[in-house]
């Protein structure tokens, strides 16, 4: 551990949380160097939906590799990158009617947002991108401009403009038309909001809280952006992959976006890989304008390929993850019903879900007994509130509700840490 605190920024925070040396990984585990197994209920912040070192990933990579397969190619044309282009047109773009153009930015979920808004910022000639509160986008400068959350922003060292801050489904309260809002201040010359160029939008604030954006709140988004001649962008980087029961966070809405944006678990393995998905009438970049070094990781191209294939061929893995995201609402619904009358309530849909405490403290607290329980866990939220479950999406339903049991035994162990919440 001594070689961590002497060489290693401050800016390091998960090691913080679970003060352990880590050596190996396999499914829904972590193993520390003494071989102690930890149930991981965080997966990379998301970028682990099918697991740590995934074998059938795992053995089509390696293959690659032995055949010298291209590890680094910029954006040049190679056999890996063909194939994953085929699977992605072939296994989720088709069968979903979408017909996006794939651009490949550097590795990072902030390049991808990053390029989003300049082509949209291209596209419409205009600067302002609306962003919402409490959403999360990334920590570079364009990407944390369009943040919420000030312990990101105030990192910058430099002002943050143009973004126009809009409240999020739900902000004011379930009888507050919010849409209405935004309408009402980019129809009014004198409201002083100018035109954005648009709107970018995460359907299911991981960071932000597991707060949940309605089917019909989309919908009006997306009328709404035809009707102000604005882009809709969806942030689908944490959301994405699975992570909320369709392969796209916004299925269910029927919406179709004009740019997406992909990351994360899209390489399926843990390796760096991100991804904008744009309308073909929207590319219009100049060959180069938006580039990067590491952009297109051929390594990345064969696992994804792998994981398309694998998992969304068919319905059953969706199905899958419905069922068991099923168990998670129930458990959790009963953890929330043990200790009524506290104020604890269910946040999220699909696979990320979670549970909003009174305040961050109690749920750092639930997080720690669960760490010493044998399980890594995060919170969530503007105050960092809510305990939120991200484990991988192929995780076994025996260790599933293994690790839901912690979770309720911690919530228990932490809640009696505060007896004057039972008597509040």
């Amino acid at each position: 551990m001594q070689v961590f605190q002497q060489m290693e920024s401050a800016v390091r925070s998960y090691s913080r949380s679970f003060p352990v040396v880590f050596e190996r990984a396999r499914g829904s585990y972590l193993y520390d160097e003494k071989d102690n197994p930890w149930l991981d209920f965080l997966s990379g912040a998301g970028s682990l939906n099918y697991g740590h070192n995934n074998p059938l990933l795992k053995k089509a990579l390696m293959d690659y590799i032995e055949n010298d397969g291209v590890t680094h190619g910029l954006d040049m044309h190679t056999t890996a990158k063909a194939e994953f282009l085929e699977t992605l047109r072939d296994v989720i773009l088709l069968p979903r009617e979408l017909s996006y153009r794939a651009q490949f930015t550097g590795p990072t979920g902030a390049n991808a947002v990053e390029a989003a808004m300049k082509i949209a910022r291209k596209v419409k000639g205009r600067e302002k991108i609306i962003a919402f509160t409490n959403g999360f986008h990334g920590v570079s400068l364009g990407a944390v401009a369009a943040t919420g959350n000030d312990h990101h922003r105030s990192g910058a060292g430099v002002s943050l403009g143009n973004i126009e801050r809009m409240p999020f489904c739900g902000y004011h309260g379930r009888d507050t038309d919010t849409l209405k809002m935004m309408d009402k201040l980019l129809g009014d010359p004198s409201s002083g909001v100018d035109l954005p160029a648009a709107v970018i939008v995460e359907v299911v604030q991981g960071e932000g809280g597991l707060n949940v954006a309605g089917d019909a709140w989309l919908q009006g988004l997306q009328k709404l952006c035809r009707k102000h001649d604005m882009l809709l962008i969806v942030d689908d980087i944490q959301a994405g992959c699975g992570r909320t029961g369709h392969f796209f966070s916004f299925e269910s809405s029927g919406i179709k976006p004009d740019i997406v944006t992909l990351s994360k678990s899209l390489s399926g393995f843990g390796l760096p890989f991100s991804l904008v998905l744009l309308n073909p009438a929207l590319d219009v970049w100049k060959p180069g304008e938006h580039n990067g070094t590491f952009r297109g990781n051929n390594h990345a191209f064969v696992t994804a390929a792998a994981a398309l294939k694998l998992y969304w061929g068919d319905d059953r893995f969706q199905r899958d993850i419905q069922h068991k995201a099923e168990l998670v609402t129930r458990s959790l619904q009963a953890i929330v019903d043990a200790h009524k009358p506290l104020a604890l309530r269910i946040k999220g849909r699909g696979f990320m879900q979670g549970i909003e405490c009174e305040n961050g403290d109690i749920a750092e607290a639930i997080c720690r007994h669960a760490f010493d329980r044998g399980m890594i866990i995060e919170t969530a939220g503007n105050h960092g509130q809510v305990v939120k479950c991200f484990c991988p999406l192929t995780i076994s339903e025996e260790d599933l509700m293994k690790g839901l049991n912690i979770l309720g035994r911690s919530f228990t162990a932490a809640l009696n840490d505060y007896p004057s919440l039972k008597t509040a």
